[in-house]
């Protein structure tokens, strides 16, 4: 992708020209000409998203070659350059504090060099520009239309196993009910929602053609819609099922043809099927023809790959989501496209199972690889295909998974495009912890230079899912964040060859200490599954990281020269705590900075004034920050952070206790996120010590006593409590006052109190309770029955009458009339 090279380029000149870039100073004698470049490439940078937008092959054409190449070289030779400068000029770069953090490029020989570089790289993009004014689209790319129309009845056609749907009955039988049972008011929307291949358009074909809606609807018509969609060929295909068409009607405008259709619907119950919806746009745009008066009973059916499209057309809460296939189903589909009404020989059944499991639930690829096997008789060729099912995927000469999951990658944006490529970098079906994967994508330069970094990386990754191309793992306990993600084998099989084409940078990769020095332009560094003993100086040269993750066994030692490191933004280190020097204050970029342990010094002064001091501007994560480093300058310092985390040890707790230092937390006027470790009875004595944005607070081997959940219950946007591991000693929970006004999940872990006394008056909107490993807790209070928000009760390794207790409390809430409470329960011990 051109696009992506362009954007990188346009991410490393935007970070020279902000305004708190150390590189100012160095590159001031050329401002001119870099302000200059930046405009051109920003120009270029939009142009190629359209052009890529517009590229539905999704082939390399010779302009995309060429922009991608001159756009990579311009950026290596100005970060080469720079670098050589730096690294020539100041090679120990410690004059941070009170002077200049760059002395300038001195050298008159290398001031011209530079300059001569930029103003070729000048040349370079003008050549593109003028070229970019050439590029006709017309007649350059096959129609999007005829691509996908004559692809939509093959597919039909693949998945249509028998005419009969296997595998799918449950979803097939409330389909039908929802299609069928009677409705007042207008004509109902059912969206069914999915990945491609994962058998949308066969369920809303088998459902279209059962004897139950036949006899139902007076009218039925189906379209199938393109990607690049046209009004008028959609209501064509909607009318030939409507009335009789003749040549006279294909020559009416669009207009013109919906009020025929209007028409040709009124007073009628029908049933309209729209496959494959890919925008809202395309349903604006339709819906208007659809009568709502006098239809009653009629209904509207879409299949789209693309959750925001439904959850826009469905305002009945109907949408049917579909979801991969169990081991069961893979097999019971599998077989009957493999064998169809021949009997199954018994040496097959193993390996054909085996096969069907490596599918990973979707259907099109079982259909794809059965329908290959069905002229393969010898058990030989079987077991080659199991021990490699994608390769026999890939080298399908009619590329049918290729082309289906092809048309949902082209269709997304050039940003789009390149974050999910990104998914290729990692191992195959991994969770990926999401922020390790936004991280990496901020630190590549997908991602325009805003404030807010991380809500951009979050929407991409939500418009990813919600596009079925990216499977959620694991949710954070309140079901608002996603913590983990992975796609499906097939969509990382396309990733990895889509990289191989070089259609996107892949800098994000663990490399031996050895490699270090070569790689002095590496943007992203991770070395966590590698131990080693030390911090290594090398690092140092590569002053264009913005990501780094080490693992480190030993104590750690971070040298001044640290502040080399200008562009980083997220800074991990696992497997020791350590001590920053002051020069740390120097990253003016950092953002995200984890370590078991360390401790900040207090910021250096920046000018004469009383309380000027340096500061993270941009930080969002910090952990864990020991609390003797808590002074009211360090928090200065730290003040724009979102999600903290501070451990400490016993012997720290008589004079933090006495010193008041985390009475400065409350100064963190943007803090969501506050966890405490290890933090023994340090905790403040008034609600007052924390800031009011305060959301999500967890205490872990604090060993409070319970009287100070009367504090903790006063903070009035506390919507997450995690209570974990000795968070918490004594008997007994027995709270003092009304508060938790706002909590919706509370999580007790290892904590052994034996009574819990407590009302719906002290958690009245809680929504989730989840409690894990409390050996001496029996009973949940009665009284939570009351609370009508409470949805979710998850016990795990609890006794056995803690779950007859949480069962009591659904029970009365059914009795109440309420809906009862969902109750979980996994591992109960075992009494002795």
């Amino acid at each position: 992708m051109a696009h992506a090279s362009v954007a990188s380029l346009m991410r490393t000149m935007e970070s020279l020209l902000t305004s708190n870039s150390p590189m100012r100073s160095l590159i001031c004698v050329h401002r001119d000409e870099i302000c200059s470049l930046h405009e051109k490439v920003s120009s270029l940078e939009v142009f190629v998203k359209n052009f890529e937008k517009n590229n539905v092959a999704g082939e390399l054409t010779d302009f995309e070659v060429e922009v991608k190449e001159i756009a990579r070289a311009a950026e290596y030779t100005i970060q080469l350059r720079l670098t050589g400068t730096v690294l020539r000029e100041n090679k120990s770069i410690i004059g941070i504090i009170g002077s200049i953090f760059f002395k300038g490029i001195s050298n008159i020989w290398t001031r011209r060099k530079f300059r001569k570089s930029l103003q070729q790289l000048a040349k370079d993009i003008d050549h593109v520009w003028k070229e970019s004014t050439k590029i006709q689209d017309k007649g350059k790319e096959v129609s999007k239309e005829s691509l996908v129309h004559d692809f939509s009845s093959s597919t039909n056609d693949i998945l249509n196993v028998k005419r009969n749907m296997v595998g799918r009955d449950d979803q097939k039988e409330r389909l039908l009910e929802d299609l069928t049972v009677s409705y007042s008011g207008e004509p109902k929307v059912i969206p069914i929602v999915g990945m491609g291949g994962i058998g949308k358009t066969t369920l809303a074909k088998e459902v279209y053609n059962h004897e139950s809606i036949l006899r139902r609807f007076d009218v039925r018509a189906w379209a199938t819609i393109s990607q690049q969609h046209n009004i008028k060929e959609i209501l064509l295909s909607l009318l030939q099922s409507t009335i009789k068409m003749d040549g006279t009607v294909k020559k009416k405008g669009e207009a013109e043809l919906a009020d025929m259709l209007q028409k040709s619907l009124k007073r009628k119950r029908y049933l309209i099927v729209l496959d494959d919806i890919w925008s809202c746009e395309v349903w604006d745009g339709v819906r208007r023809c659809f009568p709502t008066e006098d239809n009653a009973g009629s209904r509207i059916l879409l299949t789209t790959r693309n959750d925001e499209v439904a959850c826009y057309a469905d305002t009945e809460n109907l949408s049917l989501r579909m979801s991969f296939m169990d081991q069961d189903k893979s097999w019971s589909l599998f077989k009957s496209a493999a064998f169809a009404n021949e009997a199954l020989p018994s040496e097959f059944e193993t390996v054909g199972k085996q096969i069907a499991e490596k599918c990973h639930g979707l259907p099109l690829t079982i259909v794809v690889v059965a329908g290959l096997l069905k002229s393969k008789r010898a058990i030989a060729d079987w077991e080659n295909v199991a021990k490699d099912v994608k390769s026999f995927v890939r080298n399908d000469p009619d590329e049918q998974c290729s082309r289906v999951l092809g048309l949902s990658y082209n269709h997304l944006t050039s940003d789009l495009k390149t974050c999910l490529l990104h998914f290729g970098i990692f191992p195959e079906d991994i969770d990926i912890p999401v922020k390790r994967l936004v991280r990496s994508w901020m630190a590549e330069g997908f991602l325009k230079l805003e404030n807010d970094l991380e809500g951009e990386a979050e929407k991409c990754l939500q418009e990813l899912v919600d596009r079925c191309l990216v499977l959620v793992c694991k949710k954070s306990l309140d079901g608002t964040e996603i913590r983990s993600c992975k796609v499906h084998d097939l969509i990382h099989d396309m990733c990895v060859r889509e990289i191989q084409r070089g259609n996107v940078r892949s800098k994000f990769q663990s490399i031996c200490i050895s490699t270090v020095i070569p790689f002095k332009l590496r943007k992203v560094l991770d070395l966590s599954d590698v131990r080693i003993d030390v911090f290594p100086l090398d690092i140092l040269s590569l002053i264009w990281l913005r990501y780094i993750s080490l693992f480190i066994d030993r104590k750690l030692d971070i040298p001044p020269e640290i502040c080399r490191l200008w562009n980083l933004q997220t800074f991990i280190v696992q497997g020791t705590s350590g001590t920053f020097p002051k020069e740390i204050w120097g990253l003016m970029q950092l953002r995200h900075l984890k370590l078991p342990n360390f401790y900040l010094p207090n910021p250096p002064s920046v000018s004469a004034g009383k309380g000027s001091h340096m500061g993270f501007s941009n930080i969002q994560t910090i952990s864990y920050l020991s609390p003797l480093c808590c002074t009211k300058e360090v928090i200065m310092g730290i003040q724009n952070v979102r999600e903290l985390g501070i451990c400490g040890c016993e012997t720290d707790s008589k004079s933090i206790r006495d010193s008041g230092l985390l009475n400065h937390l409350v100064h963190l006027q943007q803090l969501e996120t506050l966890s405490f470790i290890h933090c023994f009875d340090l905790f403040p004595a008034s609600a007052k010590a924390f800031p009011a944005t305060l959301k999500k607070l967890k205490l872990e081997r604090t060993f409070l006593r319970w009287t100070h959940m009367d504090i903790i219950a006063e903070l009035p946007n506390l919507e997450v409590l995690k209570l974990m591991d000795y968070a918490c000693r004594g008997e007994e929970w027995h709270p003092n006052f009304t508060g938790f006004t706002v909590l919706k999940v509370l999580l007790i872990e290892k904590n052994y109190f034996k009574y819990w006394k407590a009302t719906n008056d002290n958690f009245p909107v809680l929504e989730r309770l989840v409690i894990n490993c409390c050996y001496k807790l029996e009973e949940i209070p009665i009284e939570f029955a009351d609370i009508h928000s409470l949805q979710l009760i998850v016990l795990d390794r609890c006794p056995p009458a803690l779950g007859e207790s949480a069962a009591r409390i659904q029970q009365e809430q059914e009795e109440l009339g309420n809906d009862p409470v969902d109750v979980r329960i996994s591992r109960p011990l075992i009494p002795e």
